[in-house]
Parts: structure tokens; sequence; C-alpha cells
């Protein structure tokens, strides 16, 4: 080892400063003046660590590719555990129904109880939004051989949407349960207390005449009621959600501001029909 006297060694830490500033100036003014040399020279040097680099790459490819297998593994054994679970409980659920389906029959020849006939109903598409400030509504394109009449009850996938209204010859107008003109009999399927559905031409109808002391609960489901024979019995409409105000009111299931495709069902109901002064609009072609 050299040993450098004191004055020396302060020599050269107090110019190493300054030389390293000279080499980074000129390997910058060098690169200015001889783009060609500086590009070979690094091609050169990383021409010789490219192997170095394949090395060490592919260890590190290994390992990070165990690492995302010991992940997956971790995440499929949360999930099959999730899985057996959720199996118990269907067969826990899928015992109770078989009990349930069995005592049901068995009360029903104790009864001698007539099932009803098994509703049938023809698709239709939406073609205009025929509601308006006042009103809230849609039309209907009717195919050639669909016959849709007045007072048949209207789905989408989810649940109630409305009730047809007016027919023509190749259109149809349903009224939608949030039209101001809708009164739909409900029953709330916890207490199976009767109340009134009622529209607002807001999003969510309101309930109304409901037995006092029962009133409806947050979440209650809401279901059609077979009253003055205008909608069968236990049709999906939606739950129950209470305002800050105080107001009782139904988050519909049906997505009436995504109607595109509703199938018009025939029940064999003669109940009462919308009234005859329902506002109509014109209507507005859907974009």
């Amino acid at each position: 080892m050299i040993r450098l006297s004191i004055p020396l060694r302060q020599a050269l830490a107090r110019l190493s400063m300054p030389v390293l500033v000279a080499a980074a100036f000129g390997t910058m003014l060098l690169g200015k003046a001889d783009t060609v040399l500086v590009e070979r020279a690094r091609m050169t040097l990383a021409d010789a660590l490219a192997p170095i680099y394949g090395v060490i790459a592919e260890p590190m490819g290994t390992v990070r590719d165990a690492v995302q297998e010991l992940r997956f593994l971790a995440a499929m054994r949360e999930e099959n555990a999730r899985l057996r679970a959720e199996n118990e409980r269907l067969h826990r659920w899928q015992a109770a129904a078989l009990a349930l389906e069995t005592e049901n029959a068995l009360l029903r020849r104790q009864l001698r109880y007539v099932p009803e006939g098994a509703a049938s109903f023809q698709t239709a598409r939406v073609v205009a939004d025929a509601g308006g400030t006042y009103a809230r509504a849609v039309l209907l394109s009717i195919q050639p051989g669909q016959t849709p009449r007045k007072g048949q009850v209207a789905l989408d996938e989810r649940g109630l949407a409305g009730r047809v209204s007016e027919v023509g010859s190749r259109s149809a107008r349903v009224l939608l349960v949030t039209d101001m003109n809708s009164r739909i009999p409900v029953v709330l399927e916890g207490s199976r207390s009767r109340a009134l559905m009622v529209g607002t031409n807001g999003e969510r109808p309101r309930l109304q005449h409901w037995p006092e002391g029962a009133p409806p609960q947050e979440g209650e489901r809401v279901v059609t009621s077979a009253e003055a024979n205008v909608f069968p019995a236990g049709l999906p409409v939606g739950m129950v959600r209470w305002t800050e105000g105080g107001v009782a009111e139904v988050e519909l299931f049906a997505r009436l501001d995504r109607l595109d495709l509703l199938r018009i069902f025939e029940f064999g109901l003669s109940g009462i029909l919308p009234p005859e002064a329902v506002a109509r609009p014109e209507p507005r072609a859907r974009r």
C-alpha cells in the first residue's frame, strides 16, 4: 500500500472534483463531435454486457414466475375455500327447498289446489320515450303477428316496468310505474302488509295507505298484489327505501332509464285500465 503524505492527499482531494467535471465535459464534447465513435463504443459495451444480462435475467425470470405461481396457488386456495363454503350453503338451501317443495305439494293435494295456467308473453322493442315533463311512458314497436291489448303487464328482465295503456296497428304505449297516474296495489313481502304504490314522475314511486302500526321496513321486498284483478300476485317490483324526510319510496328492480326490450304478459286479467286522460306528449325517438 502506497503511503501518501497529508498535503498530497489534500491536493488530490481538491483536484478530484475538477478532474471529474472536466472528464464529464470532455465525454459530452466527444459525443457531440463524433457520434459514430460514441455509438460504436456504446454498442461494443452493450454487446459485452448482453451475455451477463442474459445470465442474470434467466434466474430472475424463473424467480418471478415462481412468485406469480405461488400467488396464483394462494388465490386458488382461497377461491376453493370460498367455493366449498358456498357449496355447503347451497346444499343446505337445496335440502330446505326440497323439504318445502314436498310440503307444498302435500298441502296442495289436501286443499285440492288448482294451479294457475302459465302466462303467455311477447317481446317488443322500445323505440321511443313517449313521456315528457308530466308523463312517464315508452313507445313499443309491434311486429306483424303480435296482438297486445290494453291492460297487459310489461316487465323487463329484472321486474315490473308498467302496463300497456294504448295500442295501435304498429305500436303500443306502455305507462311506466313511475308515472304520476300510476296506482299499483302491492304487498310488503316481509310483513305481508298491503299498500299502494303511487308514481311521482320521479325515479322512485311512493308507498301509501299501509296498515296502521305496520310501516314498511327499510330493504323490504315489494311485490304486486292481486287486488282489483289488475296485476297478478307476486311480480317483483322493488325494495323499500326511506328518505331523509321520512317518505317511504320504492327502489325499482326494473331499469326504466335503460329500457330496450319489454316482455308483454297476458295473465287473463280484466281489472281497472289506466285513465284515458293520461298526458300524451309527442314521442321522442331514442338515440
